[in-house]
């Protein structure tokens, strides 16, 4: 299925009936009182948070929704029908805002949440409600209101914990598929994934923690270089960024510390709050290093970075290093969970030259 996390929509609810005007009319009652019933309210619009839906790509062709108009009133008391209501299922995750002002309407953050998104129009009076005891026959009805149209732009923010963020192959996808079930595309070339990918790594039991790979980042993405910063979006509900460098660059002139420095630099660019975001820096690929300068490596590039916060070495690939990685974020996690303003356990910020071992 092809993911799209952007759509623009135009919704309509239905116009409200109108009342009418009637009298009753039978045998041996010719001069009946009024019985003209209400018009029907129209259809409104609603969007529903769908646990089973990860795209918006019903949305990018079917465009216009409208609700049902509801019926006009007839006499003998009948009240009009109400129009029907229209339910668009949408993506947890979704954001849904007015195209023309910018205002959001409405966040889909929990699975069955249902928003109103376009109200339908009342219906009008019928002569019934215009009876008293100085106007016996009343000829007067009102026509029904007219129900909410509007351009929606819905635009989808993933929801995971954790994001991993780096360059074109430094191993975000290969990372994801060794911790969690997710089964990303992976190959020896770069932007092999085009969109995000979302893993649920389980810890323990009832212990759990949801990470979303983006695809990567390079130099001038701002400017519109590679592609862009249109998926840094689904990072920004994150507790958590796992910023990967490839320790050991297949070209030997590439530096990973310029290459980290890059990417700060486009985070910066973006948004200044995803940037101050807890950021832990993951170094990949440790297996194609030498067991000797491992350590050495490690220092060299913490101490050129200038870099304070947790590291970690690893390899995807052998599986080195990732258990304590592992236990180290949902630890994070959790705490954060707990308490938005917590600090990272100071455990897990070990220096440079120990993360990773043991």
């Amino acid at each position: 299925m092809k993911f799209v996390d952007e759509a623009t929509i135009d919704v309509a609810a239905g116009h409200g009936g109108a009342g009418c005007v009637s009298f009753r009319r039978e045998k041996f009652i010719p001069f009946g009182g009024p019985n003209g019933g209400d018009g029907g309210r129209g259809g409104s619009v609603y969007a529903v948070a769908d646990r089973n839906l990860n795209t918006l790509v019903d949305y990018r062709y079917a465009r216009r929704h409208e609700a049902g108009n509801g019926e006009p009133g007839r006499g003998s008391d009948q009240f009009g029908a109400a129009g029907h209501d229209v339910v668009l299922r949408m993506p947890v995750g979704t954001i849904v805002s007015d195209a023309d002002t910018g205002e959001v309407i409405a966040e889909l953050l929990e699975p069955g949440v249902k928003v109103l998104i376009a109200k339908g129009g009342d219906g009008g009076f019928g002569n019934l409600h215009f009876k008293s005891s100085t106007n016996r026959a009343p000829r007067q009805k009102t026509p029904g209101w007219p129900g909410e149209a509007r351009k929606l732009r819905l635009e989808l923010r993933v929801l995971a914990d954790v994001g991993l963020l780096g360059m074109p192959n430094a191993g975000k996808s290969t990372l994801i598929a060794a911790i969690s079930n997710a089964r990303p595309k992976i190959a020896d070339y770069p932007f092999t994934t085009l969109y995000p990918n979302l893993g649920v790594v389980r810890v323990g039991p009832e212990q759990s923690f949801v990470v979303a790979d983006i695809p990567g980042l390079i130099e001038g993405a701002s400017e519109g270089a590679g592609l862009g910063h249109q998926f840094l979006r689904h990072l920004q509900r994150t507790r958590l960024l796992l910023h990967l460098v490839d320790l050991a660059p297949f070209d030997p002139d590439v530096d990973p510390v310029v290459q980290a420095r890059a990417i700060v630099a486009e985070l910066k660019k973006y948004d200044r709050t995803l940037a101050d975001k807890p950021r832990w820096i993951v170094l990949t690929k440790l297996d194609l290093v030498p067991v000797e300068e491992r350590e050495q490596r490690v220092k060299a590039f913490v101490r050129r970075l200038r870099w304070k916060g947790p590291v970690f070495a690893i390899s995807a690939a052998t599986r080195e290093g990732l258990e304590p990685l592992v236990r180290a974020i949902y630890a994070h996690v959790a705490a954060q969970q707990r308490d938005p303003e917590v600090e990272v356990d100071p455990r897990f910020a070990a220096p440079a030259a120990e993360a990773g071992h043991g």
